[in-house]
């Protein structure tokens, strides 16, 4: 990833497939870093793991919370970082399907307002998501709208991002990668 261009990056992978470890890498040589959390303390294990993913990222690392305006945290916090990592979509679009009744039969415009918000920041941008499309059909109705709402986000993700990697055992993938055009 340059420094000096600014690039979109889309990291995927399935449940603990080191998604969030390479992003870090990532943007890791960045001198002004804004993480984008989009996770909420809602039980004891989501506490320690958010408690975990804290201590493994820098100090110096400014961090923000967004578990549902997204869009408007990018578009605020790119003024001033270098790179946003935003961690994570998936966790993102359960939010607002919990929050935002229209997200379940409408979930274009929150799509939208993210990847525009994406497309105009002035940093480079990291987002990580996870890949849901290749497991069992959900047995639930809002399962499987969940799955078509984060699969509606990642492909239009994918779509405008310069690079897609997709993790597999702790070993990316390289799936799209325009910067070697």
């Amino acid at each position: 990833m340059e420094a000096d261009k600014k690039t979109v990056t889309l990291v995927l992978g399935g449940a603990q497939s080191g998604k969030s470890h390479y992003a870090q890498q990532l943007v890791s040589h960045f001198e002004r870093v804004t993480f984008i959390a989009t996770g909420r303390r809602t039980d004891a294990e989501m506490r320690r793991k958010i408690a975990r993913h804290r201590r493994e990222r820098p100090n110096a690392w400014r961090t923000v919370e967004a578990p549902l305006a997204l869009h408007k945290i990018i578009r605020s916090e790119s003024q001033q970082a270098d790179v946003v990592l935003i961690d994570c979509l998936t966790i993102y679009v359960a939010n607002v399907m919990g929050a935002r009744k229209e997200s379940k039969t409408n979930p274009k415009g929150y799509i939208d307002a993210v990847c525009e918000a994406i497309r105009a920041s002035r940093a480079c941008v990291v987002a990580v998501s996870n890949e849901v499309g290749s497991g069992v059909v959900p047995a639930y109705r809002s399962g499987r709208i969940y799955r078509d709402f984060l699969g509606q986000m990642n492909q239009k993700l994918a779509q405008i991002a310069d690079r897609v990697v997709l993790m597999v055992a702790g070993l990316p993938v390289t799936v799209k990668d325009s910067r070697m055009s």
